[in-house]
């Protein structure tokens, strides 16, 4: 086959789109007041960026691939933001482990040791690196509704960890303006 062939091939094939966060059919999409916030910030991103290609490309083969990825992730955004189902952690028990709690554990017995700490949050907001946790991670699910100072099995690994739930805390802060569900009523008159 010539190399021609191969080339244009490659030119023609589909575009690959990144595929948003895990989110298992049918569960919600719980988000924090500030993981609504990244998604709008993303959203704005994105539009700008796909105004860019669309204003300053001259080969219109790469400018079609790029409006292609752009758009399909422009399509994911906006689908997961209309799904976006706003939980302020304000609005939480404050004896209780639930979404948009910051947990710290102590280790008891298992493979870990010493204390962490990390805040439940949605799909989209979650990074192990900063500490935010998925609560459709399976620690996140394991911790639901537990109190201060119950003890909680975990499965890790091969084996099994014993913790005890520390502390629970709930930011205290004000949700942004305008960080509302888009279903969610408006308080503005």
């Amino acid at each position: 086959m010539s190399r021609a062939f191969i080339k244009e091939d490659l030119a023609e094939s589909a575009p690959i789109i990144p595929p948003r966060a895990a989110l298992p059919p049918g569960t919600p999409n719980y988000v924090t007041p500030r993981g609504l916030s990244l998604l709008r910030a993303e959203l704005a991103e994105l539009q700008g960026q796909r105004a860019q290609v669309e204003a300053n490309h001259s080969d219109e083969a790469d400018r079609t691939r790029q409006l292609t990825v752009l758009n399909g992730r422009l399509k994911a955004l906006t689908e997961r933001i209309g799904t976006a189902k706003v939980v302020d952690p304000r609005d939480q028990p404050t004896d209780q482990v639930r979404f948009g709690a910051t947990v710290t554990l102590q280790t008891r017995s298992g493979q870990g040791s010493g204390r962490r700490q990390f805040t439940i949050v949605g799909v989209d907001e979650a990074s192990v690196a900063e500490g935010r946790v998925a609560f459709v991670a399976p620690i996140a699910r394991a911790l639901q509704g537990a109190r201060r100072g119950q003890t909680v099995s975990l499965p890790v690994g091969r084996g099994v960890e014993t913790v005890e739930v520390v502390d629970i805390a709930y930011p205290r802060t004000e949700t942004p303006p305008g960080d509302q569900a888009p279903d969610a009523p408006s308080t503005a008159s």
